[in-house]
């Protein structure tokens, strides 16, 4: 890949809008963005001229709905190049962006609605406005619903943006917006795992200073290609999925869904992938199971490349010097590394994760396969990221050092305490909750603990997560829960013991792997039988080999499994698909009894 630098000086711009302005000057007639048409079923392209048109189109409607600056307006559709129309097109008038996630609960969108006080909303269809309908025509607020697709609504309640938007043959001027980057740009919901969310407002430059620092710890190109696919309501993919994109003037590809994502990767062939863990956990778990089926000599070379190409990459890190067996490296590669590259376009030179902690384990196999994967942390109050591996510094089971401008300390209880130019602007209409995350002095109290080491944060925990069992030991929940993400039958997992005698576990099991196991338990794959002793006593054994480097206490003692995954829809997993432990708790309340009768 051809290494071209085109990233815009932040200091000659105050605003989001601005930045869009500006990549629209410099880049005028280079792609912006490439998606999939369904009606013509191909892949076509905006470029940043064309996106321009787009927006001054969309700003001639919006000017129509009679709103102020600072007038709030919420937008819940897919990722598309309208996404971008739409925030542009409002920002430029000087109203505020809140991002809804399309598979968000019916009366946790409503009461976003309601208490951000939206009073346009772009929704993406059908399955939207069938949950929104009855809750959207009680609030005061809301003027006025537009979608994406076509909707059947004989009462009139809402409007295609074919019938909303003008001629597309007609013309119109770009909006000129001269606010400060301190203004308030956006309302971001947090999807809290307890209670109803907060929403964190964040300026212009929380976010532009957030998409540059970024770019000083990974060096990103005019001629990157990037792929697109977490939902841009998460200021994960907002911030640096789409505005460092901006930024560098890269190109965005929109991934039809993650059901098409091996499909669309193939045939895009990006470079640079934002994601999140659990697509790693899946991909490698896929591996797993189909190694099993695999002959001795496959598994040994798989092995080999894995071990040798993480070698490699430690060599090449200068944590470890040259060993003869890296002259096999090539073949290898060659051998199987370039099998699992070829599955994500062939282009790969990065991927970024963040949004979870990443196993060690997934970490290793990926890079040793030739996968560059530099980890990270942030959270949305600080617009996001706080940290970041550098590639010529990367410690795979860290989540890399503090960004540019960025000041980092541990306060009591080993909790990461944040001070920089992306903390956000406070809770919008709770200042009570806004004082209690950011002290006096400007440090943000993040609610994790972490240690660190050279530099590198090392996340370890949540403070408000840690359970405690009836002896005083203290577990934190989260650690094991991710060592056995690494097994390809436990799909999902929640551990349990805070004031009981011992830890148990919630496991959901994959469909797929339930079945094999059945079989070569000699069993009916019917749901009465994961409560048979045969089933659980195998599944204990298979959970303690995962926790062979965990202390005793840690041990798992008693397990309930379920066949039914935790999802947004049955309120166990947040829009960002963390686990809500207590709905979980409190809807396997009789379960989880049964587990500790008789201690």
């Amino acid at each position: 890949m051809q290494k071209i630098l085109d990233k815009i000086d932040i200091n000659e711009i105050n605003n989001l809008y601005q930045l869009f302005c500006s990549r629209v000057h410099r880049s005028a007639e280079k792609d912006a963005y490439q998606y999939y048409d369904d009606d013509t079923e191909a892949w076509k392209t905006h470029s940043w001229s064309q996106m321009a048109d787009h927006v001054a189109r969309w700003q001639h409607a919006l000017k129509n709905e009679n709103l102020s600056p600072g007038d709030r307006v919420g937008i819940m559709v897919n990722n598309c190049p309208e996404w971008v129309m739409f925030e542009q097109a409002a920002l430029g008038l000087g109203l505020v962006i809140i991002p809804l996630y399309t598979n968000d609960r019916a009366d946790n969108v409503c009461y976003i609605i309601e208490d951000a006080g939206i009073k346009l909303l772009f929704i993406q269809g059908e399955v939207q406005w069938s949950q929104l309908k009855e809750g959207c025509e009680k609030q005061n607020s809301l003027k006025k619903v537009i979608t994406h697709q076509q909707v059947s609504d004989p009462d009139g309640h809402v409007i295609h943006i074919n019938n909303w938007l003008p001629d597309p043959a007609r013309r119109f001027p770009l909006a000129e917006l001269n606010v400060h980057g301190s203004s308030l740009a956006t309302i971001v919901y947090t999807s809290g795992t307890t209670g109803r969310p907060k929403g964190v407002m964040l300026s212009h430059h929380n976010i532009l200073w957030n998409a540059d620092s970024g770019t000083d710890s990974i060096e990103i190109y005019a001629s990157d290609s990037f792929i697109s696919f977490l939902p841009l309501s998460h200021m994960f993919e907002r911030s640096i999925g789409y505005y460092l994109p901006m930024l560098c003037g890269s190109v965005v590809n929109y991934a039809r869904s993650i059901e098409h994502l091996a499909e669309d990767l193939i045939t895009v062939q990006p470079t640079v992938m934002i994601t999140v863990p659990r697509i790693f956990e899946r991909v490698y778990n896929k591996i797993n199971a189909q190694l099993t089926q695999k002959s001795p000599v496959a598994r040994f070379l798989f092995n080999s490349a894995v071990n040798i190409g993480w070698r490699r990459f430690q060599y090449q890190q200068g944590k470890t010097g040259w060993i003869p067996s890296l002259i096999f490296y090539p073949l290898l590669y060659a051998l199987v590394g370039k099998k699992i590259m070829a599955k994500l376009g062939g282009n790969m030179r990065l991927a970024v994760s963040g949004g979870a902690p990443l196993a060690g384990d997934i970490a290793k196999t990926f890079i040793g396969l030739g996968l560059t994967i530099s980890q990270g942390y942030g959270m949305t109050e600080l617009s996001p990221v706080v940290s970041t591996n550098k590639l010529n510094d990367n410690e795979p089971t860290s989540v890399g050092q503090a960004l540019r401008d960025i000041d980092i300390k541990l306060g009591e209880n080993d909790e990461l305490c944040v001070r920089s130019p992306g903390v956000m602007l406070g809770y919008w209409h709770d200042d009570e909750a806004t004082e209690n995350i950011i002290d006096d002095n400007g440090w943000l109290h993040t609610g994790d603990k972490a240690k660190i080491i050279d530099e590198h944060i090392y996340i370890t925990g949540r403070i408000k997560e840690i359970l405690v069992l009836s002896n005083g030991e203290k577990v934190p929940p989260a650690d094991i829960e991710l060592a056995l993400a690494n097994d390809t039958l436990i799909e999902q997992s929640m551990i349990i013991g805070e004031q009981k005698p011992f830890l148990a576990a919630l496991l959901v099991f994959n469909d797929e792997e339930w079945n094999k196991l059945a079989k070569q338990l000699n069993i009916n794959a019917t749901p009465n039988n994961l409560d048979s002793e045969i089933v659980k006593k195998y599944t204990l054994e298979r959970v303690k080999q995962h926790l062979n480097d965990f202390p005793g206490y840690a041990n798992i003692y008693q397990i309930k499994i379920i066949l039914e995954p935790w999802t947004v829809e049955n309120n166990m997993l947040t829009p960002t698909l963390k686990l809500k432990r207590r709905e979980i708790q409190k809807y396997y309340q009789d379960d989880i009894a049964k587990l500790y009768e008789g201690h």
